[in-house]
């Protein structure tokens, strides 16, 4: 058999899957899951922006955009900055890219040779590691827990940097566990990137879904050194995700380079997709999403009551995204296996912890809450029957 490039052997692969497929073979039985694993809302593209899609499709707009995007698109989103957070982003900063993906992908291709060094959480969201591995740069992981937020401070980037450290990369609000980094945090960690002429990039992918605080965006920092990087996403909040649609906002100076990177990995993100975007940002669309956000709201706030009193502790309350990362460690010291066990055993779906590192990865799950309350209910009912056998 032909011998497969080293880094096929670096990438790995969600353990939640395993689990996925063992649930749908259940399901197959007759089985009822509650499906509370993907990190995926629940709620339907509205109605008006699908229908901005069809209109696309109808009239013809299905050829190739240009590889930074819709110019129309461009606009909008420097508008919902200026709107919403008060920030001005030129358009010709932001790129269109096929989910939040196409944007780390470039943004990984455009900044590390191979055996660069990048920053990141551990836990957090495996994929990171995986873009770096495809451009031969090394994932430079950083334990963190409830002290920090789970997140990365400014003397943990003090500390942990290298000499063969590029960048930091962060996530506010994160996956798995929903928390923000303060932004006069934010501000000391760029402060320390930039002393160090690296690189800063903020997934801001769950940016709108907060709740106790109005989001802020990393953009409304200075960048006089053209140093930060925010990637997005029409995914969460926007309720897109199978149409594959995300930005990127870079400084002005590496847009050219993206554009030719875009043109070669990608062409372009996805010419439907695009034009039904732009009714995301109508009134209508505004309205839903953030009657939806609310919804989240109550059911964070319900498991928050309730998972406690299973023997479940959630060490960071979560200011944004929808899950949940909990500590398990008084119910088990294994938890893929609990994960297993919860589906055969009570038909409620999680992922274990080993899916974002290994920093007490044993000892912990993640509970997305995109599943209806009375499903949410369901499942502290069963979890609790099956705990207290």
């Amino acid at each position: 058999m032909r011998k497969l490039a080293d880094r096929v052997g670096q990438i790995t692969s969600f353990h939640v899957m395993a689990l996925m497929e063992q649930a749908q073979q259940l399901e197959q039985q007759g089985k009822d899951i509650i499906h509370l694993e993907v990190g995926e809302p629940d709620f339907p593209t509205p109605q008006n922006v699908v229908a901005a899609g069809v209109r696309a499709m109808e009239s013809g707009k299905t050829r190739y955009t240009t590889a930074l995007g819709l110019p129309a698109l461009r606009e909008a989103i420097a508008r919902f900055y200026q709107t919403r957070f008060g920030v001005e982003v030129p358009a010709s900063r932001i790129l269109i890219t096929p989910g939040a993906s196409g944007g780390l992908g470039l943004f990984s291709g455009l900044l590390f040779n191979a055996g660069d060094g990048v920053l990141l959480t551990d836990p957090g969201y495996p994929c990171n590691d995986n873009f770096l591995h495809l451009v031969g740069a090394q994932p430079q992981r950083i334990a963190v827990g409830e002290d920090s937020g789970y997140q990365l401070s400014a003397s943990l980037v003090k500390k942990h940097w290298q000499p063969s450290t590029r960048a930091a990369w962060v996530a506010s609000p994160s996956n798995p566990t929903g928390t923000l980094i303060p932004m006069t945090e934010m501000a000391a960690i760029k402060q320390e990137v930039d002393a160090r002429d690296g690189a800063l990039m903020v997934d801001e992918i769950y940016h709108c879904l907060s709740y106790e605080q109005a989001p802020a965006t990393a953009l409304a920092l200075p960048d006089e050194q053209d140093s930060l990087f925010v990637i997005n996403s029409f995914s969460k909040y926007f309720n897109m995700t199978g149409w594959r649609l995300g930005w990127l906002v870079a400084p002005q100076q590496h847009v050219a380079a993206l554009e030719k990177l875009a043109q070669n990995f990608y062409l372009a993100a996805p010419t439907v997709a695009q034009h039904a975007a732009l009714e995301a940002f109508s009134d209508e669309s505004m309205a839903l999403y953030e009657e939806r956000r609310g919804i989240m709201a109550q059911r964070r706030d319900y498991l928050l009551e309730h998972l406690p009193t299973l023997g479940i502790r959630i060490p960071c309350v979560p200011q944004g995204a929808f899950y949940l990362y909990c500590d398990v460690s008084a119910i088990t010291d294994n938890s893929f296996d609990f994960c297993q066990q919860l589906i055969t055993g009570c038909g409620v779906a999680v992922t274990p912890g080993i899916d974002f590192g290994t920093h007490k990865a044993e000892q912990h799950i993640r509970i997305a809450y995109s599943a209806s309350l009375d499903r949410l209910q369901e499942a502290v009912h069963r979890i609790a029957q099956f705990v207290g056998q």
